[in-house]
C-alpha cells in the first residue's frame, strides 16, 4: 500500500501549494474577488466557464460536434439555466484545480475524486458516483471467466507502466502474497482502450480499467466481461470553489430535479448502453448491376463531384446499410449518416436527412468541401482516403493527425502507416494534450477501420459493377 500512501502525501502537498498560490492573488479571469463571484454573478454575466478533461467519457469532438457524457450533462445544465457554455480543457486533475482557483473556470465538470484535502478548498457538487477499477476479460463462448481476484494468481495481466492501473495491480499482488504475472507496456503509443481492444480480440488475456471506461468500451466490444472488481471504491463528483455555494446549490438542485428525467436517462443510454459496433451485415448481394435501391440518385450526384458513384454507395452502406431512418448513438442520421449541424451547413433540414435525395445531395456537398480542404494532396487515391476519414471523424482530427505526422517524421500526405498511425495516438493524453493538437481526444481506431472498410468495399464494387 506504500504507493497509495505516497500518492496521498503528494496530493496533500499539492493542495497546500495550490491554496498558497490562490491566496497569493492569482485570480486572473474574474473581475470580482472569489468571495463575491458566485452563481448570481454568473447569471448576471450570462455565461459559465466549465473546466473539463478531454476523453471518451468526458468531452471530445465527433464529426465536428462536441460530445461526451459529462459534456452533455453540462450542456443540459447550462441550457436549463439559460447560460452560454464555454468549455476550457485541462490536461490533468492537478491543472483542473489550478485553473479553478485561478478563476479560469467556474466549475470542474468531470468526475473529480472526493478527498479530505479537497474539501478544504472545494465544494463537491452534483451527482456523486462510485468509480472502481475492474478486470477486463474476454467472454466468448467457451471462455472461463474469473470470478474472484485470487484467481489472478498465475495469470498474465497487462497494464501500462507508471499508471494508476499499474500501481493498483502491484498493490493487489502484494495483498495476495504475490503470484500475479504483471505484464507492462512501456510504449507511449498504447492506451488503456487499446489494451481493452486487445483483450476483446484475444491478443492478451486480461487488463484493468476504471468501471465507467470499461462500461463505455463494452458498447464497442460486446465480448468483454467487466464484472470483477479489483480496485477500492473512489467517490467522485463535480466541484466548485468553496466560495461558490450558490453555484453548488444550483447544480445540486438541477441534478435532483433531473436524475429521473427521460433526457438524463437518454444521455446515459447513449454513452454506456447503445452499441457502437459497426453492423456485421455482409456486403449486399449485387444483382443485374444494381448495388442499392438508390443507385440512380448516387450516379446523378457523383457526377457533380467527379467521383465514382460506387465509392459514394460504399460510404452509404458503411453509414446506414441503406436504411434511411437509421440514427446512430451520436445522432448521425439517414442514408449518409449526417450529423445535425453538418446537415444544416450543407443546406438541408434535420427532417430531410431521412430522405434519399436531400441526404445524398448534402453528402456530396460535404465531400466537395472536403476535397477542397485536402486539395494539396496531389495523389488522388491518397486524397480519397483522407476525405473518407474526414467524412467519418471530421476534418479537424485528420489535420491533428497530419500535424503529429509532421512532428514525428512521418509523411503527412500518406494515409496508411503514416497519418492513420498518428490518428491512433489521439487517444493517449501525451499526444492529444500536445499544443499542436487542436481537437483533443479521439478514438482513432474507429476511423481507421471505417476507411479500410469503405475502400475495400469500393474495390469490390469496381470488380462486380460497371461504372
Amino acid at each position: 500500500m506504500k504507493n497509495e500512501t505516497l500518492l496521498g502525501v503528494k496530493l496533500s502537498v499539492f493542495f497546500v501549494l495550490i491554496i498558497s498560490f490562490s491566496i497569493a492573488g492569482c485570480r486572473k479571469k474574474n473581475a470580482l474577488p472569489f468571495h463575491e463571484y458566485d452563481f448570481s454573478q454568473i447569471k448576471e454575466k450570462g455565461e459559465i466557464n466549465a473546466l473539463i478533461l478531454s476523453g471518451s467519457t468526458s468531452y471530445f469532438i465527433y464529426k465536428g460536434e462536441p460530445k461526451g457524457y459529462e459534456y452533455e450533462l453540462l450542456s443540459d445544465f447550462a441550457e436549463n439555466q439559460r447560460l452560454k457554455l464555454n468549455i476550457k480543457l485541462a490536461e490533468n486533475e492537478s491543472q483542473l484545480i489550478e485553473m479553478l482557483l485561478n478563476g479560469e473556470g467556474d466549475l470542474i465538470a468531470c468526475k473529480f475524486p472526493i478527498t479530505n484535502e479537497g474539501k478544504e478548498i472545494l465544494l463537491y457538487t452534483g451527482r456523486e458516483v462510485i468509480n472502481q477499477q475492474v478486470l477486463i476479460q474476454r467472454s466468448n463462448k467457451g471462455d472461463t471467466l474469473l470470478k474472484d481476484v485470487t484467481e489472478l494468481i498465475g495469470k498474465d495481466v497487462w497494464v501500462i507502466r507508471d499508471t494508476k492501473y499499474y500501481r493498483r495491480l502491484e498493490n493487489l499482488n502484494d495483498e495476495l502474497g504475490g503470484g500475479i504475472n504483471i505484464q507492462t507496456i512501456d510504449k507511449d503509443t498504447v492506451s488503456t482502450e487499446d489494451l481493452i481492444e486487445q483483450v476483446a480480440k484475444g491478443k492478451i488475456s486480461y487488463t484493468i480499467s476504471d468501471a465507467d471506461l470499461a462500461k463505455l468500451n463494452k458498447t464497442y466490444f460486446h465480448n468483454i466481461n467487466i464484472s470483477l472488481i479489483v480496485g477500492h471504491p473512489q467517490r467522485a463528483s463535480w466541484a466548485v470553489r468553496k466560495t461558490s455555494p450558490e453555484l453548488a446549490s444550483a447544480i445540486d438542485e438541477w441534478f435532483m430535479e433531473n436524475k429521473n428525467d427521460i433526457r438524463y436517462k437518454a444521455i446515459i443510454k447513449r454513452y454506456f448502453e447503445m452499441s457502437k459496433m459497426p453492423g456485421d451485415e455482409p456486403v449486399p448481394i449485387i444483382g443485374n448491376g444494381q448495388i442499392s435501391p438508390y443507385d440512380s440518385c448516387f450516379k446523378e450526384y457523383a457526377k457533380l463531384i467527379n467521383w465514382d458513384w460506387r465509392l459514394l454507395v460504399s460510404i452509404s452502406f458503411q453509414e446506414s446499410k441503406f436504411h434511411t431512418n437509421l440514427i446512430s448513438w451520436a445522432g448521425a442520421t439517414g442514408l449518409m449518416g449526417l450529423m445535425p449541424k453538418t446537415a444544416e451547413a450543407m443546406g438541408i433540414t434535420q427532417e430531410e436527412t431521412t430522405q434519399v435525395e436531400p441526404s445524398i445531395r448534402a453528402a456530396t456537398r460535404l465531400i466537395r468541401r472536403l476535397n477542397q480542404s485536402f486539395s494539396f494532396i496531389e495523389n488522388e487515391e491518397e486524397r480519397i482516403k483522407f476525405i473518407v476519414a474526414a467524412y467519418n471523424s471530421g476534418s479537424g482530427h485528420i489535420y491533428d493527425a497530419r500535424a503529429l505526422a509532421e512532428k514525428y517524421g512521418k509523411n503527412p500526405n500518406v494515409w496508411e502507416e503514416n497519418v492513420e498511425e498518428c490518428l491512433k495516438l489521439k487517444s493517449i493524453p501525451e499526444y492529444y494534450n500536445n499544443p499542436i493538437v487542436k481537437q483533443g481526444y479521439f478514438r482513432g481506431t474507429e476511423t481507421i477501420n471505417y476507411v479500410r472498410s469503405v475502400i475495400e468495399r469500393w474495390k469490390y464494387y469496381e470488380i462486380k459493377v460497371k461504372k
